[in-house]
């Protein structure tokens, strides 16, 4: 088991499918639960102990910035700006290095929501993290508890934990939750400029360095304005 000690929170989308909410604010800050999507991310890192965390911002970065900087209070918060280009996952990632700094780290997509099972999430994961025969430790959720979800999955995972991707018009039983953990050894070779995260998903799978882990607890795809209020029924809070 290797130490986490900081956190890559990915909120530069557009939030195309959240329009009309996403018209006058990011996606990260549309309320969900009564707080702010980005909020519930930053608080779950926080919980976990993970006291640094990079955020990157495009899409109406001013908002998300001023957001961040009231949060600057109980976690040391670095931007990485892409206002000039949209990068996309992976090449977000790759532009938030430096300031990442660490060998290992989380990376957490700012449009879920989860809440834990018996025992912490992003605990659970760190835990089962291992740098020297992993490359990524995904964070899945079973496709029949993928609440207000509507894909077919994403990976299917063996007795061991590695994963492979799901094959087209087929089904998978396992969907990601938007939260893993990575080595910075990814990112060696890698493209300039925009490209997504599967490129380096591919790589490690073929290399059998890919892993997944089963979340004990809920998740919620909140993508679409429909979601939240279906997350919230479920909650109990409508």
């Amino acid at each position: 088991m290797s130490e986490i000690n900081t956190a890559m929170v990915l909120a530069a989308g557009l939030g195309k499918r959240m329009r009309p909410l996403t018209a006058t604010r990011p996606k990260p800050l549309v309320e969900v639960a009564g707080k702010p999507l980005l909020d519930h991310v930053l608080d779950r890192i926080r919980a976990a102990g993970i006291g640094k965390v990079v955020v990157n911002v495009h899409y109406l970065a001013d908002a998300l910035e001023a957001h961040l900087r009231r949060r600057a209070a109980d976690l040391d918060i670095k931007v990485s700006d892409e206002r000039s280009l949209l990068l996309e996952t992976g090449g977000g990632i790759a532009k938030a290095l430096p300031l990442i700094g660490e060998d290992s780290f989380l990376i957490a997509n700012s449009d879920n929501l989860w809440i834990d099972g018996p025992r912490d999430a992003i605990t659970l994961l760190t835990e089962h993290w291992d740098e020297e025969r992993m490359d990524a430790l995904l964070l899945l959720v079973p496709l029949a508890r993928a609440n207000c979800h509507s894909g077919l999955g994403d990976f299917h995972m063996d007795p061991a934990g590695r994963i492979i991707r799901r094959r087209p018009s087929k089904v998978a039983p396992f969907v990601y939750t938007g939260i893993q953990i990575v080595s910075k050894r990814m990112f060696t070779d890698i493209p300039e400029g925009p490209f997504g995260f599967m490129l380096l998903w591919e790589r490690a799978i073929a290399a059998g360095r890919a892993y997944g882990f089963v979340h004990q607890g809920l998740w919620f795809d909140v993508g679409t304005p429909p979601a939240i209020g279906k997350t919230e029924a479920l909650l109990g809070l409508a």
